[in-house]
């Protein structure tokens, strides 16, 4: 599969199969997304895999805001929490801000190694879908995330039991301005 057919073939997926997903397969998924380019190479983004009672219970307790979440969590054979390691990205080696952004780059690091992880589960077979919202305190409690870390995202994986059709694109000359 070319970059291409991969990016315009992904879609999001909220059905799986109850298959379990492979540990080595997953490992394999997460080798190829550690490629994904990061502030200054600070590669700060960290996946947790949970299944299982744990992965249920996420889906159940702590996806009150937005219960549709916890459905598809459920129905998930696993679910991949992205962290990232807090007060690396944009920052100096004396504690400064490189840029007026702050701390806030981070968060653009971890949406790139989220897509990255996407795009390579979907080139392995797998399907995926990128979550927002959810109880991130009551989650980050759940999973032991070490206070150096942040929760950003919740990745639901396993092989798609759906078949999106292809939402409506905007025209490129309403994305795109030359000055």
């Amino acid at each position: 599969m070319t970059a291409k057919d991969c990016i315009l073939t992904r879609r999001s997926i909220r059905k799986f199969k109850a298959d379990p997903v492979d540990h080595a397969l997953l490992e394999s998924v997460i080798e190829t997304a550690s490629y994904a380019p990061s502030w200054k190479h600070t590669q700060i983004v960290r996946y947790i895999a949970v299944e299982g009672a744990l992965k249920d219970e996420i889906a159940r307790k702590y996806t009150t805001s937005w219960p549709g979440n916890g459905k598809i969590i459920e129905n998930a054979p696993l679910l991949i929490a992205v962290t990232v390691i807090k007060n690396r990205c944009g920052f100096e080696r004396d504690g400064s801000y490189t840029t007026d952004r702050g701390d806030t780059w981070q968060m653009f690091d971890a949406g790139v190694a989220s897509q990255t992880f996407c795009l390579a589960a979907h080139d392995a077979g797998l399907g995926t879908v990128i979550m927002g919202i959810f109880d991130r305190p009551e989650i980050t409690q759940a999973l032991s995330i070490p206070e150096d870390r942040e929760l950003v995202a919740l990745i639901p994986v396993g092989y798609a039991d759906e078949a999106p059709v292809v939402p409506k694109r905007k025209p490129v000359s309403e994305l795109l301005t030359y000055m």
